[in-house]
């Protein structure tokens, strides 16, 4: 393993070395060690949660008022935007994106850390119409210890997506990254520290899912977990939490259709598709990987379709000019070769791509071209399992009943685009397409402000949002009586 020092966790506002197994993060444009660590112990797990509640109760930080709280949140983003450049070069080494792509990822950390710095302050609580002598109240109150487990794709946008809220609440937060990139979490946490947020209120405890995030999540002084990742995994800490009559939010996988319809304009449907699908290199919850194209387009389409993708520049994330970066690693690059080879087995044609890039920038990073099939059936399993890589599937469509009835036609209903300058059909498939989002001639845009999430195997819950607060806070009503009267019942 590298020389690298061993980098030191926070267990509890502590930072120390894990008392746990050692294990290295890649860098995957090269396969080279940036950072080596020791995962905590269950004993650290322990400790931190412990120290978090103690902190939760003592330190202040509950019931510091909403003011207070959103100065040092947007200290916080300030923070990250001073070190936007470090930020976004240690999230490219880490798990491989584009610069570009991660510079764009911190300043979207640094804005959500803002907005709930904003809706922190603003948020209102509820005086109720009165239904008797008395007055009523609707207020919200931090729920104590709450974790944040965390995806690799999308490192310190999915962390602060969870502990801006979290914090903006008045919790203490136990963040668990995932386990081949925790270098940003650390990072955060830094910031945090430096920002104001006492000792204690936030841990990161990097680690393997099933050992780490697992005690996390069964852990009884832990009052609620927000989750993103793979829908087996959410599934396995919703039954947890069933047992624990604890909330989640659990952000999970999707076969996202994306619909041209035959007034679509083309440039804009084009290249919408290709970001949809290949920026980030397709290991996105979010991406367009099922595509349906008006019969009468469909030959056109799939020809410009096919031309551009193979033009897409596949290189060093470093490069600014790099449009597609490495996966994330070795094996998850074999997972996606097996699915194409599924997919050719099933009967699906190329189009394009379905190889490794070949030449000598190539050799040591896990690196695999844009792939279009198409010749597919919608039931087939390459048209209905995720593959969370850079590979699209291609069908026509004859009418719009048989469009929605395949677009539908999926476990996962997480999110959805539509190209057409009709905007009576937009609107019309907009609202009967089952999905979390809907994008309508564009795709994979976001904003802080909108609350998003899925439905059936794509998750439970929204995050983002002025009511993303209230996500990680319980709702309590008060009674005042008015009556000037005692009750009459014991008279």
């Amino acid at each position: 393993m590298s020389n690298l020092e061993l980098l030191p966790i926070n267990i509890g506002g502590e930072w120390r070395l894990g008392g746990g197994d050692e294990s290295a993060t890649l860098y995957p444009a090269t396969g080279e060690v940036v950072g080596r660590l020791r995962a905590p112990s269950l004993q650290d797990v322990e400790e931190a949660i412990q120290k978090a509640d103690h902190a939760f109760r003592t330190s202040g930080w509950a019931q510091k008022k909403p003011h207070e709280r959103a100065a040092v949140l947007h200290r916080v983003a300030q923070l990250i935007r001073e070190r936007a450049e470090p930020l976004a070069q240690l999230q490219r080494l880490d798990n491989g994106k584009p610069i570009n792509e991660t510079r764009a990822l911190v300043a979207s950390a640094a804005g959500t850390f803002q907005y709930f710095a904003a809706a922190c302050e603003t948020m209102e609580e509820a005086i109720t119409p009165p239904r008797g002598d008395f007055m009523t109240m609707s207020v919200y109150e931090p729920m104590g210890v709450v974790a944040a487990i965390t995806p690799w794709n999308s490192p310190i946008a999915s962390e602060a997506q969870k502990l801006a809220p979290a914090l903006a609440a008045g919790n203490a937060v136990v963040v668990k990254p995932a386990e081949a990139t925790p270098l940003l979490a650390l990072e955060l946490a830094k910031i945090c520290e430096e920002a104001g947020v006492p000792k204690g209120i936030v841990s990161v405890l990097p680690g393997r899912g099933s050992v780490i995030g697992d005690a996390i999540t069964k852990h009884p002084l832990v009052k609620r977990v927000s989750f993103t990742g793979g829908t087996s995994t959410g599934k396995h800490i919703a039954r947890i939490a069933a047992d624990k009559m604890m909330p989640v939010s659990l952000e999970l996988g999707g076969k996202s259709a994306t619909m041209v319809l035959e007034d679509a304009d083309l440039d804009h449907a084009v290249n919408g598709v290709l970001y949809g699908i290949f920026s980030s290199s397709g290991e996105s919850c979010i991406a367009g990987s099922r595509l349906f194209v008006a019969r009468k387009l469909y030959g056109n389409f799939m020809e410009r379709l096919t031309a551009k993708a193979a033009q897409l520049r596949v290189g060093d994330p470093a490069d600014e000019r790099t449009q597609m970066g490495p996966l994330i690693t070795a094996k998850h690059r074999e997972s996606i070769e097996s699915y194409v080879q599924l997919g050719l087995s099933e009967g699906g044609q190329l189009r394009t791509g379905g190889h490794r890039p070949e030449g000598a920038l190539y050799e040591r990073g896990y690196y695999y071209r844009p792939t279009i099939l198409e010749g597919v059936q919608n039931d087939w399993q390459i048209c209905q399992q995720e593959i969370f890589g850079p590979v699209l599937v291609a069908m026509p469509f004859d009418n719009e009943e048989s469009l929605l009835e395949q677009a539908n036609d999926s476990v996962y209903a997480l999110a959805a685009g539509i190209w057409t300058r009709d905007y009576k059909a937009a609107w019309r498939i907009g609202r009967a397409v089952q999905a979390g989002t809907v994008w309508i001639n564009t795709y994979k845009q976001f904003s802080i402000s909108t609350p998003f999430g899925g439905w059936r195997d794509s998750g439970l819950g929204r995050e983002k949002g002025r009511m993303g607060i209230q996500q990680y806070m319980e709702q309590k009503s008060l009674y005042w009586g008015l009556n000037e009267s005692p009750l009459a019942w014991a008279n």
